[in-house]
């Protein structure tokens, strides 16, 4: 008789820094995925008229909103970097255990940096 599988607890798993950099690849994209309908929106308004572009600067200017961007800022610089971690990974770039760490390490770090200076700028 075959067992049960067992509870996998996901917090006590100790990932090396390559599986959470894949694990935060997959869910910047499924977040920029779900997000589309409202950064269209928020486009369309803004491209309606002056008014409508005057509501969307204010709103990504304070609080909710600027966090929002952030997060999208985030999101588009962490899925691009992972993106094409990912791709030399696949031709065979940095497929060595130090060298694929330090390319994980280096996407995370970039991905911060590229979204404190936008932070830094302002949105």
């Amino acid at each position: 008789m075959r067992e049960r599988p067992y509870y996998l607890n996901l917090l006590q798993i100790h990932l090396p820094i390559g599986g959470w950099v894949s694990i935060l690849h997959r869910a910047s994209g499924a977040l920029l995925s779900l997000l589309v309908p409202a950064l269209l929106y928020g486009l369309m308004l803004s491209l309606q008229s002056p008014e409508g572009f005057a509501q969307v600067r204010d709103f990504l200017a304070g609080g909710i909103g600027w966090l929002i961007g952030l997060l999208v800022s985030w999101a588009v610089s962490h899925h691009l970097l992972a993106g094409l971690r990912h791709l030399g990974l696949d031709i065979g770039c940095g497929e060595g255990r130090a060298r694929a760490r330090q390319t994980a390490w280096l996407v995370l770090g970039l991905a911060l940096v590229l979204t404190a200076l936008i932070a830094a700028r302002g949105l």
